[in-house]
């Protein structure tokens, strides 16, 4: 089997589902499994600088070949964890080759998939319709450790000294929450956490989580005329009085929103929670503004203390930072141009590890993992695409030691 796919598909049996309600790091104990295992194949491939914290950070590092001991520390880095929005226990993947472009059955799920038509011919790895598929992020895992191999297996070796992370919990936004950057020892990094082949990442959203509590007053239905106070009546009263054009089905591209994602209680008591977005940093902090003084304007209708509001910042926008560094987003450029594509460099409609890490000091760009649909049932990846996304990072890192960026550290 093709060393890319039979790695990929090893990672996928793992279920690393993160957690945002277990207050733990890492969030789940069993993303630990995936990263002992990789553990174990980094050393077995001949990496000999390889640790995994007790927060489930894995690092490795591997030497500059001779001769390239000048070039700036270059990392890429992925994330071990799966996202909530579907179950990503016993993933049965099926492989599709030369998919001939017809609708492809999901197991018995009764869900058809319908990939991007310029994929027909090619390898596809699609869920069984029951789960999602893993690929994000695991198939930036496979990409870098395919990377890894086929860089150690080079005669003679031609590479700067290079830096490998795979993160926990980067679908609740807690990726970095424990990231060494100074043991990382990278002056530049890139993710490899998008989808389409062609794409460089270098600005997302700002975010933040709005969690709002409502203290009412309960009492008997038939009595309750000047004396309840139904929480969830107001919950509903504080989300009409938000744009109701301002929410993730009816925005995109650079449009910001608010995104309620938990309603829950009764009529004494409610609580419901947010994300909010913005790419431009104003509008985001008009944004934030805006809940609060909802929040106030309620409590002077009801009274003190009925609404309570706690805002979280949970990312920002790394063009602020990565704007300062061109020619990292001219060097993936270069290597998609490499692989016939033509690069894209659209805003991402969300976030990963790297826009935290640039925040931090790492200028930290967002590269592909060549698969669709992350999130989703519907997942899937494409082999071929994979092996371009692997290429990338070996150019890129071949760019390196042709065209050696300044020392940042």
């Amino acid at each position: 089997m093709n060393k890319l796919l039979d790695r990929f598909l090893k990672y996928v049996a793992f279920d690393t589902q993160s957690s945002d309600r277990t207050g733990e790091h890492p969030s789940t104990a069993k993303q630990f499994a995936l990263a002992q295992y990789l553990v174990e194949e980094l050393k077995s491939l001949g990496v000999e600088d390889v640790i995994l914290t007790s927060k489930c950070y894995i690092y490795a590092k591997l030497p500059a070949s001779p001769g390239c001991e000048h070039i700036p520390p270059l990392g890429f880095i992925a994330h071990l964890d799966t996202s909530d929005a579907a179950s990503s226990r016993n993933v049965k993947p099926q492989i599709i080759p030369d998919w001939n472009g017809e609708p492809i059955a999901l197991g018995s799920s009764g869900i058809e998939l319908h990939p991007l038509e310029q994929l027909q011919g090619h390898t596809l790895i699609t869920t069984d319709g029951t789960t999602l598929l893993g690929a994000d992020d695991k198939a930036g895992i496979a990409v870098i450790m395919t990377a890894v191999e086929q860089l150690l297996q080079q005669s003679p070796q031609q590479h700067g000294p290079l830096r490998i992370a795979f993160t926990p919990d980067e679908e609740i936004g807690e990726g970095t929450a424990f990231f060494d950057a100074d043991y990382f020892d990278a002056d530049y990094a890139y993710t490899v956490d998008s989808t389409e082949v062609e794409l460089v990442e270098s600005e997302n959203f700002n975010a933040a989580r709005a969690d709002i509590s409502i203290r009412g007053v309960a009492t008997h239905p038939g009595y309750a005329f000047g004396v309840m106070r139904n929480a969830l009546t107001m919950a509903m009263e504080f989300n009409a009085m938000l744009p109701a054009d301002e929410v993730p089905e009816k925005t995109r591209d650079r449009q910001g929103f608010y995104h309620l994602i938990n309603l829950t209680g009764t009529a004494s008591a409610a609580n419901m929670s947010y994300l909010v977005r913005d790419h431009d940093r104003q509008r985001f902090e008009e944004r934030k503004n805006f809940l609060q003084q909802l929040v106030e304007q309620l409590n002077r209708q009801y009274s003190s203390n009925t609404f309570s509001i706690n805002i979280k910042d949970q990312y920002f926008n790394m063009a602020e930072v990565i704007n300062c560094y061109p020619f990292l987003l001219e060097k993936a450029r270069a290597a998609i141009r490499a692989q016939g594509l033509t690069p894209a460099n659209p805003p991402i409609r969300g976030g990963t590890d790297g826009a935290q890490l640039a925040r931090k000091g790492l200028p930290c760009p967002n590269l592909s993992y060549g698969a669709y649909n992350p999130h989703s049932e519907l997942e899937y990846a494409d082999l071929e695409n994979m092996q371009k996304a692997c290429r990338i990072l070996l150019h890129i890192i071949d760019s390196f030691i042709t065209e050696p960026p300044h020392r940042r550290r």
